[in-house]
């Protein structure tokens, strides 16, 4: 039996030349966890290429959508290219990952920490109710180059009307942070250097505390490695089964 289905996609949003959102067909047996990646794949005439993406809907939801910055001569990023909508895309039927926020333990503020498409396991989490009930209070940050790449500015505004979450969408902090363009009024440095120098506290309006404050990483690996040592040396350490921490963290697809 084959481990994967071969999957429609649906609908493609192209937000600059190397940024795309897409949704694809969902089969009925598809299980997943918010903040989980599931691997998607293409048949070439070498035979199939495989690459992991975070899901970016929600759990409830019978469409799977996701996120993906494209990367020159990449092999994933060429079959993006060309994709068109209705094309078949091949989907592992196993999804994985522990950026699961229900691993903490204790806390009442959950601080999301992302760049780039590392933001799509989160918004999968902020749509879902049970995320809310666990953690009052979220911080979401986002961390890009250029303003263009902050895409989902407009599903933060839309949130207070969704049908599940709406009522929590006032306990939502968005901290969007461009790192080269500087026209808008938003925080200008690397996520780590916003953490060490106060300023992303500051923007969210309270003081990180380890009693309180949850963190979840995920972006590029060095931005992942350096906002864990920012944390650290803040005095939060890395959760694990055995020994609660504060931290947990995962390479962005």
């Amino acid at each position: 039996m084959e481990k994967f289905t071969q999957e429609s996609v649906i609908r493609m949003t192209w937000h600059t030349d190397g940024l795309l959102t897409f949704t694809i067909t969902r089969p009925e047996s598809f299980r997943f966890s918010a903040g989980q990646f599931a691997r998607l794949g293409f048949r070439t005439e070498q035979g199939l290429i495989w690459r992991a993406y975070s899901v970016l809907s929600s759990e409830y939801e019978d469409t799977l959508s996701f996120m993906a910055v494209l990367i020159p001569n990449g092999q994933m990023s060429a079959r993006f290219q060309l994709m068109q909508e209705g094309d078949a895309i091949l989907l592992d039927k196993t999804a994985t990952g522990f950026l699961l926020p229900h691993r903490f333990v204790g806390g009442t503020d959950l601080i999301m920490l992302s760049t780039g498409s590392g933001i799509a396991p989160f918004l999968s989490q902020i749509g879902q109710p049970e995320t809310w009930q666990r953690f009052p209070r979220i911080v979401l940050t986002h961390c890009v180059r250029y303003t263009n790449e902050l895409i989902f500015n407009q599903w933060m505004h839309d949130l207070q009307n969704h049908p599940l979450v709406g009522d929590y969408a006032q306990n939502l902090i968005y901290i969007p942070i461009t790192t080269r363009d500087h026209e808008n009024e938003w925080l200008h440095h690397r996520l780590p250097e916003t953490l060490k120098n106060g300023t992303l506290q500051q923007a969210a309006g309270f003081s990180f505390k380890k009693q309180n404050s949850r963190f979840m990483i995920c972006g590029n690996p060095a931005m992942v490695d350096d906002t864990f040592s920012a944390l650290k040396s803040l005095g939060f350490s890395m959760h694990r089964n055995k020994l609660p921490g504060e931290i947990i963290m995962e390479n962005g697809f």
